[in-house]
Order: C-alpha cells, then sequence, then structure tokens
C-alpha cells in the first residue's frame, strides 16, 4: 500500500505557535458523517510520499517551517513514523491529526503534539467549547484546545509574483505574519519558489 498525500501547504492555524508544513495522507478510515476532506477517503488519491520525497520537501521550506504536521497516516504506522524520525532529525517539531480517540505509543513517542477525535459537526472543532476533540502537548500531557478561540490575524502580507516562468512569491521584511501570539517577522527579503499557504482547516478531521 503506497503513503499517498495531497500537495503539502504551510499551514498557521493546525498548530498554535508554529509555521508547519501539511501533509494530508489519503486512506483515512474514520469516515466522519460531514467530513470537509472527503478527497482523503481514498486511498489511490495523492502523490506517493517516499521518504526521499518527504525530504526534498522538508529541504525546501527548510528555514521557513518550525514543525511537519500530518493529517492522518496512523493506520501506515511503519511508513508515518519513519517520516516522524526524519522530521526530527532537521530539527523540527512534529503533531498529527487523528480522527481516532487514541494513537499507539509507537507514534506519539515520537510526536510533540496530538489532536484526537473524529468531526462531530453538532460538537464542532477544535475552536468550539463542545468540541469532543482534543489538542495535547505531547511532551507535558496539557490539553491546549483554548490556543484555539483565538483568531488568526495576517498582516501586510504581500504576494508579487515576480517571475511568471517560476512562479517566485517574494515577501518582504516589513511584512509579518501573527498566528496566536507568535510573530514571525521575517522571513527577511527572501524569495521562495512555489509555495501554498493555507490558512485555517482545525474542524478538519483526518
Amino acid at each position: 500500500m503506497n503513503f499517498n498525500c495531497i500537495t503539502p501547504s504551510v499551514v498557521f492555524q493546525e498548530v498554535p505557535n508554529e509555521i508547519s508544513l501539511c501533509f494530508s495522507i489519503t486512506g483515512c478510515k474514520v469516515g466522519c458523517k460531514g467530513c470537509h476532506s472527503t478527497e482523503l477517503w481514498h486511498e489511490d488519491n495523492g502523490i506517493r510520499l517516499s521518504n526521499t520525497s518527504f525530504t526534498q520537501w522538508l529541504k525546501k521550506y527548510q528555514g521557513l517551517i518550525s514543525c511537519v504536521v500530518f493529517f492522518g497516516g496512523e493506520w501506515q504506522p511503519n511508513a508515518l513514523i519513519e517520516k516522524l524520525l526524519i522530521a526530527k532529525n532537521h530539527g523540527l517539531k512534529t503533531c498529527l491529526y487523528s480522527g481516532e480517540k487514541y494513537i499507539d505509543i509507537s507514534i506519539s513517542q515520537h510526536l510533540n503534539f496530538l489532536k484526537t477525535g473524529a468531526w462531530n459537526q453538532s460538537l464542532g472543532g477544535l475552536d468550539s467549547p463542545t468540541t469532543n476533540q482534543v489538542f495535547r502537548d505531547v511532551i507535558s500531557g496539557k490539553k491546549l484546545n483554548h490556543l484555539f478561540n483565538k483568531a488568526i490575524h495576517v498582516n501586510t502580507f504581500n504576494a508579487d509574483t515576480v517571475d511568471t516562468n517560476h512562479y517566485q512569491t517574494t515577501i518582504l521584511e516589513t511584512n509579518y505574519f501573527k498566528t496566536n501570539s507568535l510573530e514571525v517577522s521575517a522571513f527577511e527579503i527572501s524569495t521562495f519558489e512555489s509555495y501554498q499557504f493555507t490558512q485555517g482547516a482545525n474542524y478538519v478531521a483526518a
């Protein structure tokens, strides 16, 4: 069975105070009613995520991201653990979003953050006080749901296509992102190629 994912994107809200590269793994076994991402139910969707291609993604975003988040993938523990270890070796924090209630320790021991619980439309996502979902700091065991109650703010971000042949994006040093209490100033006049930025999807249960 292939370990496939939808094209990764940089996200700011899924892991509070972190800039994360998000890998949405296909083949979800939970199948939540009202799921916003039914394309993740079919294991043949997406692109194959080998250890080599995963490493290439990390190198592409090196210096920008501080964390890697997986939406699902716990149904292939060996493949997931291999990638968690690679991310750790690159100095990155790790997070798993799972629709399951419990995650095996063989996986959780390699995580910094873990979201558990299936999507229940009547209870809402992590930003809802009635949610059944839990987001924890795995190291401390603390529940961090309260961090999702604050809205994300993106200030003075100017994206310009500076090279139509390579679709490059220049982020000026005067621009910055705010996600909850974190302020990232800087990407200093850096030029990033073909980056995808996604804001907010914490209602998704992988």
